[in-house]
C-alpha cells in the first residue's frame, strides 16, 4: 500500500512525501515515470529496477528518473517513507542543464541535511523551500554516479558484495560490528571489500558507516532530541565529543546547530 501527500505544488515542481507499506519481496508491476524526478529515503529501504538494472535505496542512496523510464520496485524490508520532487521538463532544464539520467546518487550528510531542510521548510514554499530546493538538486547533481561503463572482469560480483555490505550495516546486522567480521560473513576477504568499497560508492567502508549513524543522528535530532550524550552513547560513539565532530563532518554543522536548522 502506498500513500502519497502533497506537501507543495507549484509551477515546474511539486513535492510530494511518500509512505509505502509493501513487505513483498517480488518485483511490482512496470511503473512509467511521467517527469523528471528525484526521490530521497528518509525511512526504511527499498529496491528499484529500471532498463535492467537494479539499485539499492536508502537515505544514503537516491536517484533520478526520467519521463518514460519504466521502473519496477520491490520491498524486502518493509515499508519506507521517501520524498519524491517531480519537475517539470523547462525547470529541470535550467537545473540540470542536458545531463543524462537516470544515476543513482550518493546521499552524504550534507545532502541529507538539504532534504531535511526542503521537508522542513514546506511552509514558506515560495522562498525557503525553493532556497532548500536548488541546494539540494545542486548538490544531488554533483553527487550523481557517471554514467556506467563495461565492467570489468569481477565488477559485477564486487558491486554485489558492496550492495550487501550496505544492506547489513544500515540494518545493523551484528556481523556488521566491524571490517573483519563483516568480510567474514560475506565470504571474501577484509582487503577486498575496503577495495571494492570506494570504487563502487565513492567513499570509504568507514565513511559509509559513519554517514549511516550520521543519519540516525539527524531523524533524532529533528525529533528535538537534546541529550547529546545519550545520542552518542544509542548510535556508538566513543562519547558526546566524537558525535560532535563527525556530524560536523559530515553536514558542515555541529548537532545544535543541525537541531535548529530543522526546528519546524
Amino acid at each position: 500500500m502506498r500513500e502519497a501527500v502533497e506537501i507543495v505544488a507549484r509551477p515546474g515542481y511539486s513535492v510530494n512525501v511518500v509512505r509505502c507499506a509493501d513487505d513483498h519481496t517480488g518485483w511490482s508491476a512496470a511503473e512509467v515515470s511521467a517527469g523528471h524526478r528525484m526521490v530521497l529515503v528518509r525511512r526504511g529501504r527499498f529496491r528499484r529496477r529500471v532498463r535492467g538494472v537494479v539499485a539499492d535505496a536508502d537515505p544514503t542512496a537516491a536517484y533520478l528518473a526520467e519521463p518514460g523510464d519504466e521502473e519496477r520496485f520491490a520491498h524486502p524490508a518493509g515499508g519506507d517513507v521517501c520524498t519524491s520532487v517531480e519537475f517539470g521538463a523547462w525547470l529541470w532544464r535550467r537545473l540540470a542543464g542536458d545531463r543524462a539520467g537516470p544515476s543513482t546518487v550518493y546521499v552524504d550528510g550534507a545532502l541529507e541535511l538539504a532534504h531535511r531542510r526542503v521537508v522542513a521548510s514546506a511552509a514558506d514554499p515560495d522562498y525557503a523551500l525553493a532556497e532548500q530546493l536548488l541546494a539540494l538538486v545542486g548538490g544531488a547533481i554533483t553527487q550523481a554516479a557517471p554514467a556506467s561503463t563495461p565492467a570489468s572482469p569481477g565488477r559485477g560480483d564486487d558491486r554485489a558484495m558492496v550492495a550487501r555490505a550496505r544492506e547489513a550495516i544500515v540494518a545493523d546486522d551484528p556481523a556488521a560490528a566491524g571490517l573483519f567480521p563483516l568480510a567474514e560473513s560475506l565470504g571474501v576477504s577484509p582487503y577486498r571489500l575496503s577495495r571494492a568499497f570506494p570504487r563502487e560508492l565513492g567513499v570509504s567502508l568507514t565513511r559509509y558507516r559513519n554517514r549511516v549513524r550520521v543519519g540516525r543522528a539527524l531523524e533524532r535530532l529533528e525529533a528535538g532530541e537534546r541529550e547529546l550524550a545519550v545520542l552518542a552513547a544509542d548510535l556508538g560513539f566513543a562519547d558526546q565529543a566524537h558525535l560532535t565532530r563527525t556530524v560536523r563532518e559530515h553536514t558542515g554543522a555541529p548537532p545544535a546547530a543541525v537541531r535548529r536548522l530543522l526546528a519546524r
